[in-house]
């Protein structure tokens, strides 16, 4: 590119931006065109949540808006050119009754067809058959049937489900198939279709992508990897979510508690993050060993997250099929000699507001089987129904790349990785690197979580017998004792490694920072 060339690019890039719809017409335009929010997802290079979000009223911004007005515009072009095909309504999924194999199987037909299940006109066909997907349209014409020949089909509310309320939504009854009809479960694969890519492809692809766009330049291939690795993180996160069982809000309403206080400030969140050192060592001398904890966030990504728009509660009920933020007081804690508090260090006694991880820890460390403090008191909550298992395939595919990465000493692969999950969790709060996901409770919980599993690994060091020295942020712990007798030594995320060996003495203010 010429100096003039990058000059007319870099006049084009302030140039007015493109104009667009309105948020309700870019949803008509594309219904009215039967185009799904994945198929515009694909060809944007953005993920369906973000077409969600532009269609409800947040706008595209730089390059990206310029090539979304220009579908728009192509679309209603095209439409006043043809009579208007009426418009295909997409079923809500729901948060808890669709299978794991619906995904791309429901499709919509230009011309009703007989259902397989009552025989009626049907406007949809799942997995090939035509029928009703809602159940109760359905029920409402079928003829009567045997009982004994009922099978479960794919089903849609007839109303959006509240995604909130997900995890605690009783299953709905299955829908009956009359005797000789053909059944709604299709093959394991279509004969000559190609198996869909696993999400870890997505992380070799890109890694030799990078590695052949940059002539075999290991670290300008790292660099640009690592530069993107928030787009590259909510594209496997999106492969990974789908055919998944909940759906989630990628931008639901925040309660204040959630928000900055100031624009450089914090919320009033408590992520318990432990700064701790032990008051007085055993006599006499030790060499304490500093161990680093492998993964901290990339195994943080299991636990439980709320899946829609938190609500409100108050009282001193938990109820354990949601998650949230909980304003609490916590209990005292009396064995600050030997482990660090549950909370972190804090100045300031009374309420604080803590996460999902922290409640549930004290709870935890409040039972029968360790009896280490009382339970906390807790005086409201903003909580939305939850699931552990929200992150899981995006996890295990990262995890997986990881541990690829490391058996075949791929250094490149490894830091791309790192890179992809830790941004993750560190911008879906208020972040300008990541506009499709707006969840800092989530923020806050993994990293709760991460140091809850650090605490967790500190108690796990004191039962087996040895001396816990020190334990700060998500992944440093130093000991005094034969550790290996208690951990996997080793870089995967059940294992740990080795950081340092020091000297100490009888007091802990010869601890070496």
């Amino acid at each position: 590119m010429s100096d003039f060339d990058a000059i007319d690019s870099l006049l084009a890039s302030v140039g007015p931006e493109a104009a667009l719809p309105a948020p309700e017409q870019r949803l008509r335009l594309r219904e009215a065109a039967r185009l799904s929010k994945a198929q515009v997802a694909r060809a944007l290079g953005v993920s369906p949540s973000t077409v969600t979000g532009w269609e409800t009223g947040r706008d595209p911004s730089g390059e990206v808006r310029t090539r979304y007005a220009y579908l728009l515009e192509g679309l209603r072009e095209r439409l006043e050119s043809e009579p208007e095909p009426e418009p295909v309504v997409e079923p809500e999924p729901s948060s808890v009754d669709e299978v794991d194999d619906v995904g791309d199987d429901v499709e919509s037909l230009g011309s009703p067809e007989p259902c397989v299940l009552c025989g009626r006109p049907a406007r949809q066909r799942v997995a090939g058959f035509a029928q009703h997907l809602d159940p109760a349209e359905c029920e409402a014409e079928a003829p009567a049937v045997a009982p004994a020949r009922t099978e479960k089909v794919v089903e849609a509310p007839a109303a959006p489900a509240r995604t909130e309320k997900a995890a605690d939504a009783p299953p709905q009854p299955a829908a009956a198939r009359p005797s000789g009809a053909p059944s709604a479960k299709p093959p394991t694969r279509r004969a000559f279709q190609p198996p869909r890519p696993e999400p870890t492809d997505l992380v070799t692809h890109a890694v030799r992508g990078a590695l052949a766009e940059h002539h075999g330049d290991i670290e300008a291939a790292t660099a640009a990897l690592v530069k993107r690795a928030i787009p590259d993180a909510m594209r496997l996160l999106d492969e990974s979510r789908k055919g998944a069982r909940y759906d989630i809000i990628a931008h639901p309403w925040i309660p204040d508690v959630l928000r900055k206080q100031t624009a450089k400030g914090a919320d009033q969140i408590w992520e318990a993050r432990p700064k701790w050192t032990r008051r007085e060592l055993p006599p006499g001398e030790h060499e304490v060993t500093a161990l680093d904890i492998n993964g901290a966030y990339l195994s943080a990504l299991k636990t439980h997250l709320p899946l829609g728009q938190l609500e409100h509660s108050t009282g001193f009920a938990h109820d354990r099929r949601r998650a949230g933020v909980h304003l609490i007081t916590p209990p005292v804690w009396e064995h600050e000699d030997v482990l660090p508090n549950p909370i972190g260090n804090r100045d300031e006694p009374g309420p604080l507001w803590v996460t999902e991880p922290t409640l549930r820890l004290l709870q935890r460390l409040s039972g029968p089987k360790y009896g280490l403090c009382e339970p906390p008191e807790i005086h409201e909550s903003f909580t939305s129904g939850a699931t552990e298992n929200l992150l899981e395939k995006f996890r295990i595919a990262l995890k997986d790349a990881r541990d690829a990465a490391i058996a075949d000493g791929d250094e490149v692969t490894l830091e791309y990785v790192k890179a992809m999950y830790s941004k993750f969790v560190s911008t879906m709060g208020e972040s300008n690197y990541n506009r499709e996901l707006y969840r800092p409770d989530w923020m806050h919980i993994i990293r709760s979580q991460a140091f809850a599993n650090l605490w967790m690994k500190a108690y796990k060091a004191h039962d087996e017998g040895l001396a816990v020295v020190r334990a700060m942020g998500t992944d440093e712990l130093h000991v005094i004792g034969d550790w290996r007798g208690v951990f996997a030594e080793g870089r995967g995320v059940t294992e740990v490694k080795v950081k340092d060996t020091y000297t100490a003495g009888a007091r802990a203010e010869g601890v070496e920072d």
